[in-house]
């Protein structure tokens, strides 16, 4: 059974806490898409499938991907199919812009957030939400992690001001998450008691997360930066 279909099928309370950088992620994408004022134009670089789309109804919403990610990914909602280091639009014709989990699969970074950076009017608002402790997915197509310093650097060399870099938890929580993930390496009979010990520990370490306070190990980090 593949993880999206083991968060679909768990009570919504569990699967918040097993998946809570996910949820993180898509609670402020939701909370930036209410921030908008109705009209405002939106720029998902990365849309994927489009599943914030919904989220921006009231918005001028404009979803562009290069659709080479996930082979399994149904792409036609794609508005406009680009590379995103060469974006096709004027400078400044979007008011704000999310970047979700993208940047990792894209080979020049600094290239990608500048053009984002073209293409926002000044003062228009970012969000950004990177890896820095993920596995590898998206094979072949996956080519950076990225820690606060990192992505804040290129988000300043990018010419973006008011960075904002928030780690989605800390070394417990990153731990739990990797006590699930080993149980997929057992087979067959092996794989019951490898449940029965790396399910429990991926339950309790979470609880523990409060101890890590400064977070250098993590998940990844959600950003918010704004065009100067």
């Amino acid at each position: 059974m593949s993880y999206d279909h083991l968060r679909k099928r768990l009570p919504r309370f569990l699967e918040r806490y097993l998946w809570r950088f996910e949820n993180e992620m898509e609670d402020a994408v939701a909370g930036f898409a209410s921030s908008l004022a109705p009209g405002a134009r939106l720029l998902d670089a990365g849309a994927g499938e489009g599943k914030y789309r919904h989220l921006f109804s009231h918005a001028r919403y404009t979803g562009v991907d290069l659709a080479v990610g996930d082979r399994a990914w149904d792409y036609t909602r794609i508005d406009v199919l680009c590379d995103l280091a060469a974006l096709p639009f004027v400078a400044g014709c979007f008011d704000a812009a999310i970047n979700i989990v993208t940047l990792e699969h894209v080979r020049d970074p600094v290239g990608v957030l500048k053009e984002l950076g073209r293409a926002l009017r000044p003062g228009g608002r970012l969000l950004l939400a990177a890896p820095q402790d993920w596995e590898v997915h998206q094979a072949p197509n996956d080519y950076f992690r990225y820690t606060r310093y990192g992505v804040r650097h290129l988000l300043e060399e990018a010419g973006f001001a008011e960075i904002a870099v928030q780690p989605g938890g800390g070394y417990f929580r990153l731990m739990g998450r990797r006590m699930l993930n080993g149980i997929q390496f057992f087979r067959g009979l092996w794989r019951i008691p490898a449940a029965l010990v790396l399910g429990p520990a991926g339950l309790l370490f979470p609880l523990f997360d409060g101890l890590d306070r400064e977070r250098n190990f993590t998940l990844g980090y959600l950003c918010t930066a704004t065009k100067r």
